[in-house]
């Protein structure tokens, strides 16, 4: 598939190739939206449409469900850290070529995990599908960074909000639908006609954003130099930790609330789903909110510095109710603080990544995989700690959302210091 060079035909806007763009050139049409937002939607499709067919694999397979749960380390585990290789490579031969290839290995290794005949086979092509996958963020991110500076941004990352964030919410009941029909080896065929469908969509009508002037030369030591120089910047580092933390604040929810919600507080699985998608419109509603509303009306580090402290005081309030402060509490409390702590998540993950890619804007391939595999990590060694305690108590899910919630904002405080005045980097790494 030859890679479109920008001027020819298909180019929306000869000005799209500029190095600063006008802003009525840079607006993305609504198909490209969705496109990025369904490369966004990607990884957590692949992750969570597959979690209600973990017993049918077990039984299956004949595996216990420890290894079993490798499936799932494993393109966790690739999603991570195919973000350090594809994002460095997207700033040296462009957004399409290095997208479409990983689309492709995708496609591939969902196919083959459907017709896995081992636990041990389904786990390295598990790891290779995250390898891959890991294309769809870090270049829809790199791609948004193309295309938009300051404030546009931001908003356009909330817009993003609003399709990736249903990925959560539709895709254990895509899971739960499919498996009435197939067992556990359909949700991969549906997982391969979803990554077929998209790499086509990507293919006829995603163009090249990155034009050749503003590539990087050079190979994995150029990429190295450039990560460490990303990594130097003491404001990006800044946002990047304070996201990584705030996204740990999700994956100890995402981890402990089926066991808190239904075995300590006793919901249905019914209930749990409807708390469990109305938390999912919350941190989308806040998106929306965020890049309609308070995007270009008030500072980004404002927004930011409220939502930090909106999510450590309810993160308070969690643990006190975890741990007993106000006597027995039932669902509802509990229900009603985590609806507040994941919708206060639609101001941090959107503006800590616009703020961080606008000191980045001749590496944003690198400084898309930075922020995409701090998240991934700290988010994988924070989940495992929620059930450190055991299964009779909330107390470690709110103490991780806690610690995760100070960090991010000493982070945020310490090294971003949002109260001094700061000119973006022309070039991150030079």
């Amino acid at each position: 598939m030859p890679e479109r060079a920008p001027g020819t035909a298909r180019d929306r806007s000869p000005s799209s190739a500029l190095p600063n763009p006008s802003p009525a050139a840079r607006r993305t049409g609504l198909l490209v939206t969705f496109i990025l937002g369904g490369l966004t939607a990607l990884p957590p499709l692949s992750m969570d449409m597959y979690l209600p067919a973990l017993p049918q694999v077990t039984s299956a397979l004949h595996s216990p469900a420890a290894t079993v749960q490798l499936t799932l380390t494993s393109c966790l585990a690739g999603m991570a850290l195919g973000q350090l290789v594809i994002g460095p490579m997207s700033d040296k031969w462009g957004r399409r070529r290095p997208l479409l290839t990983g689309m492709i290995v995708y496609v591939l290794a969902t196919a083959v995990c459907a017709l896995a005949p081992t636990t041990g086979l389904l786990v390295g092509f598990r790891l290779v599908q995250g390898l891959a996958g890991a294309a769809a963020i870090v270049i829809a991110r790199a791609v948004v960074r193309d295309l938009y500076d300051g404030v546009e941004m931001a908003r356009f990352f909330s817009t993003l909000m609003l399709i990736s964030g249903a990925a959560p919410i539709i895709a254990p009941l895509i899971g739960g639908q499919v498996l009435r029909l197939a067992d556990w080896r359909g949700v991969f065929v549906v997982l391969t006609a979803v990554g077929a469908a998209l790499t086509l969509v990507v293919w006829r009508a995603l163009d090249e954003t990155l034009p050749p002037e503003r590539r990087h030369t050079g190979g994995v030591g150029a990429a190295l130099r450039t990560m460490r120089g990303l990594l130097g910047d003491r404001v990006f580092a800044g946002y990047t930790l304070a996201g990584g933390f705030a996204f740990a604040v999700l994956f100890s929810y995402i981890s402990a609330s089926p066991f808190v919600v239904q075995e300590i507080y006793g919901a249905s699985p019914q209930q749990f789903s409807l708390l469990f998608g109305l938390n999912s419109v919350g941190l989308i509603t806040v998106g929306q909110i965020n890049g309609k509303l308070l995007v270009g009306r008030v500072s980004l580090d404002k927004v930011l510095a409220c939502g930090l402290a909106v999510v450590t005081v309810d993160a308070v309030a969690l643990l006190l109710m975890a741990g007993g402060a106000f006597g027995e509490v039932g669902l509802a409390p509990m229900a009603a603080g985590l609806f507040v702590l994941m919708s206060a998540m639609g101001v941090l993950m959107p503006n800590t990544n616009a703020q961080a890619l606008m000191r980045t804007p001749h590496a944003a391939g690198s400084a898309s995989a930075l922020l995409g595999t701090s998240s991934f990590l700290v988010g994988a060694v924070a989940s495992p700690l929620v059930g450190i305690a055991g299964e009779d108590t909330a107390v470690p899910m709110a103490l991780v959302q806690l610690v995760c919630a100070l960090l991010s904002a000493a982070c945020f405080l310490g090294l971003c210091r949002p109260w001094q005045s700061r000119e973006p980097r022309a070039a991150a790494g030079e």
